[in-house]
């Protein structure tokens, strides 16, 4: 047990002071620090999604949904609640309502295979943002602005470690490996007695909490929304983070997150070929890595787990 705490708490730990340190020294200016809180959302996001199109292989493209839901769910109650409990109000709120849209969207979709099933839940995701495009409460197509700012590194950071640690553990749970069992042989799964539309359900449920958590986080530091921040491009970003990184990894999702947004931050200055230099090097990295950066391994925990004497057990696709 001290062992896997330890392994888990160094590395966050030596993670949380060194970005501290950087910030209070000033070598982390406002642009930075933006891009840095946007990695953290994405890392949140990305492998929230890894759960269900890496670990338990089905293609969903409605995570963008579903963190819009969080995002103004959040929005609308700091706007009337003052105070941190306002927001920490919002931010349960956001991703408790998220999930349960998940859970509505997920009984009758997951039953669906394939490209259906990411059609369904491109579909859905649509038809919430169109939703919120026409709501008086979300203010329409104007969007919502002026959302008081309580998300700092702090508040990020326990956010990201408490996402990174529950969905560790639940990937190595009885359920992550009912999930890699689906994802391996559906049929093969429901021989064995596993109730693979449960299962399903069960992962896309989570997702769609994680999802409406970095919503939340997301319109607390950014304060201003817009509905067309939330369609369909933005959960194509999320899903090539989870590509990149590698299907199956959940390092692999964080070292992708990391480096879309260092190379995307490096271009900034090409404004004209920016999107070109951009595309090519996606291109080129799934040419020579078709598996993605890490495929299905996890190295950051492997080489402590190491350093512990203790062998990780990887969940192999």
């Amino acid at each position: 047990m001290l062992r896997n705490i330890l392994r888990w708490a160094l590395p966050l730990a030596a993670a949380y002071g060194i970005v501290l340190l950087l910030i209070e020294i000033g070598v982390i200016d406002n642009y930075l620090f933006a891009t840095m809180m946007t990695i953290c959302i994405n890392i949140i996001l990305a492998t929230s999604l890894n759960l269900v199109v890496g670990f338990t292989g089905q293609l969903a493209l409605g995570h963008a949904g579903f963190m819009a839901v969080g995002a103004y769910t959040c929005a609308i109650i700091t706007m009337r609640v003052d105070g941190i409990g306002g927001f920490l109000l919002g931010v349960a709120a956001g991703a408790a309502l998220a999930a349960f849209l998940g859970f509505l969207i997920g009984l009758p979709v997951l039953r669906l295979r394939g490209d259906y099933l990411a059609i369904a839940t491109l579909g859905f995701s649509e038809i919430i943002r169109v939703a919120i495009n026409n709501m008086e409460i979300t203010n329409g197509a104007a969007g919502q602005s002026g959302i008081p700012r309580h998300v700092d590194w702090n508040w990020m950071f326990g956010f990201l470690a408490l996402t990174l640690i529950f969905l560790w553990h639940y990937i190595r749970s009885s359920h992550g490996r009912r999930a890699v069992a689906v994802r391996e042989d559906e049929i093969a799964a429901e021989a064995i007695g596993i109730n693979t539309t449960r299962v399903k359900v069960q992962t896309f449920v989570i997702a769609a909490f994680f999802a409406g958590l970095g919503g939340a986080l997301y319109a607390s530091y950014f304060y201003v929304l817009q509905p067309n921040q939330f369609g369909f491009l933005r959960s194509i970003d999320i899903l090539v983070i989870v590509v990149l990184g590698g299907l199956g990894s959940m390092s692999g999702s964080i070292i992708a997150a990391i480096l879309l947004a260092v190379v995307s931050t490096a271009l900034a200055q090409f404004t004209d070929v920016r999107m070109i230099i951009y595309s090519l090097t996606m291109v080129l990295i799934m040419i020579f890595r078709p598996g993605g950066i890490m495929g299905s391994r996890e190295v950051s925990l492997g080489i402590l787990g190491k350093a512990f004497g203790d062998k990780k057990k990887e969940v192999t696709r």
